[in-house]
C-alpha cells in the first residue's frame, strides 16, 4: 500500500501562498491507497523564483564520485548530480559548483530533482549504498540541512518531476500526483511498463500539463488538468524512449526506441506538427529538449552526436497560460524543402528534416542536453562528468563550436 508521512517542521523558508487549481472528484484516486493520517507539513510553499540555494562548505574528497543521475532544473539555469556520496548542485552559466552535500553514512542518491533555485529538492536513494530507501521519495530542505517530509511506495521510484505547487512521482507502471503544500495524493495513472521513470511536466503556464506513457506501446497520455481532459496519442509504433514539453505545455517532441526519428505534437488536440530525422540507423536516444522559444530542437544519443533542429512550428507566445490559446495557433510553417514539388514521389526517409547543427562526443555514453540562457548555445551534460557548453550557426548550421568544458566530478581546486 501506498503511504505517505511527514517529519514535524518549522514553516518553510519564504513562504508563498499559491493554492492549487481543483481536481474533479472523478480524477481523484481510491483514498485507501494512502494513509488516513494527515501529514503535517506547512500548508504553505517555499518562494521558488527569488530564492538562491544554499551552500556548504564541504572538504573534496580524494576520489571521485560515481555519477548515479544528473538533471536540470526547470528553466535549465542549474543542474543537479546525484553520486554514490550525496548530491551536488551547479550553476549553469557561469559554470560554477553552487553546493554539495556528502552524507556520513550510505550516501547514494539515485534521484535528485530540483525546484528551480529553491532550498527545497526532491531526493531518492541509489546505487549499491543508497542513503534513503529506493521506494521513498525524500522532501530535502537545505536551510535545515534535513528531510521534511517523505512518501513511501510499494515498489521503487523511478523519477519524479517537481512543479510549483505539484509533485509527480513515477513508479514502473503507475504516476502518482500529488499537492506539494500538504502532500495529499491528487490524482493515479496507469501505464506501461515505464523502467526509466519518464514523465514530462509543464512549468510556465498557471495549469499543470502532465505527460507520460500509456497504456500500449508507443502511445502517450496527455493530462490538460486545468480543463480536466485527457489526450492519448499514438506517436510511434515502438515503444517510446524519450519525450520533453514546451514549458507551457503546448508542444511534445518523441522518439521510440528505434531512435531514428523525432515527432513533434500538439498537446491539445494531438495532431502531428512535424518530424525530423536523427538518422538512418538505430539509436538509443537519452535526452530531448526545447529551446525556450520553440525554435530549436537538441536530441542526444548513444550515437556519441548532439543534433539541433529547426522547429516550423508557430506555438505563440510560450509564456502564456494554454487556456489563452486557440488551438489553431500552433501550426507548421512551409519547410522549402528543394524536394517539396515531389514529395509524393521520393520514399518517407527523404521527407524527413534534418538536423541543422550538429556536435560530436564520445559514442556510448550518455548525455543529456538543453538550451543556455546564451543565443543559439547548448548544455550537454555527460554521466562520465563533462560539461560542455556549445554554440550552433542558426544561419548556415554544420558543427557546433565548442566554447567551454569541465569535468564537474573533479575536485574544487581543479576548476
Amino acid at each position: 500500500m501506498e503511504t505517505l508521512s511527514a517529519f514535524p517542521s518549522p514553516p518553510w523558508p519564504n513562504p508563498e501562498p499559491n493554492p492549487p487549481p481543483a481536481v474533479a472528484e472523478s480524477e481523484r484516486f481510491d483514498s485507501d491507497s494512502v494513509s488516513s493520517e494527515p501529514p503535517q507539513l506547512p500548508p504553505q510553499l517555499p518562494q521558488t523564483v527569488e530564492t538562491t540555494v544554499s551552500s556548504t562548505a564541504v572538504e573534496p574528497a580524494a576520489s571521485q564520485p560515481s555519477l548515479l543521475h544528473l538533471s536540470f532544473n526547470q528553466d535549465h539555469g542549474c543542474f543537479a548530480a546525484g553520486t554514490d556520496r550525496g548530491f551536488r548542485i551547479y550553476n549553469c552559466d557561469p559554470f560554477r559548483e553552487i553546493f554539495r552535500r556528502d552524507f556520513d553514512r550510505g550516501g547514494g542518491i539515485g534521484v535528485v530533482e530540483m525546484l528551480f533555485r529553491c532550498n527545497i529538492l526532491a531526493l531518492v536513494g541509489g546505487g549499491p549504498d543508497p542513503q534513503y530507501p529506493c521506494n521513498k521519495v525524500m522532501i530535502w530542505d537545505d536551510h535545515q540541512s534535513r528531510c521534511i517530509g517523505e512518501l513511501s511506495f510499494r515498489s521503487a521510484v523511478r523519477g519524479v518531476r517537481l512543479q510549483r505547487d505539484r509533485i509527480i512521482v513515477i513508479l514502473e507502471q503507475k504516476v502518482f500526483v500529488y499537492n506539494f503544500a500538504d502532500l495529499k495524493l491528487l490524482h493515479q495513472i496507469e501505464t506501461i511498463a515505464n523502467p526509466k521513470g519518464l514523465c514530462a511536466v509543464s512549468q510556465l503556464s498557471t495549469s499543470l500539463v502532465l505527460v507520460c506513457p500509456g497504456l500500449q506501446k508507443g502511445q502517450v497520455r496527455v493530462e490538460h488538468y486545468a480543463s480536466r481532459r485527457t489526450k492519448f496519442i499514438m506517436a510511434h509504433d515502438s515503444r517510446i524512449a524519450c519525450f520533453a514539453l514546451t514549458t507551457n505545455g503546448q508542444l511534445l517532441a518523441t522518439a521510440s526506441t528505434k531512435g531514428t526519428l523525432v515527432r513533434i505534437f500538439n498537446t491539445v488536440d494531438g495532431n502531428l506538427l512535424q518530424e525530423v530525422r536523427r538518422g538512418a540507423d538505430r539509436a538509443e536516444i537519452y535526452s530531448l529538449a526545447f529551446s525556450s522559444t520553440a525554435q530549436w530542437l537538441a536530441v542526444s544519443s548513444d550515437k556519441g552526436t548532439v543534433h539541433v533542429f529547426s522547429l516550423k512550428v508557430n506555438s505563440g507566445s510560450l509564456g502564456n497560460d494554454m487556456s489563452h490559446q486557440n488551438d489553431s495557433s500552433l501550426s507548421v510553417a512551409p519547410s522549402g524543402s528543394s524536394f517539396s514539388f515531389i514529395k509524393g514521389v521520393l520514399p518517407k526517409y527523404f521527407k524527413s528534416e534534418w538536423s541543422v547543427a550538429q556536435f560530436r562526443l564520445h559514442e556510448g555514453s550518455q548525455y543529456v542536453v538543453a538550451f543556455g540562457h546564451q543565443k543559439n548555445t547548448v548544455v550537454i551534460l555527460g554521466m562520465d562528468g563533462s560539461f560542455y557548453r556549445c554554440q550552433f550557426d542558426s544561419v548556415n548550421g554544420g558543427e557546433m563550436t565548442q566554447l567551454e568544458y569541465h569535468n564537474f566530478l573533479m575536485p574544487e581546486e581543479a576548476f
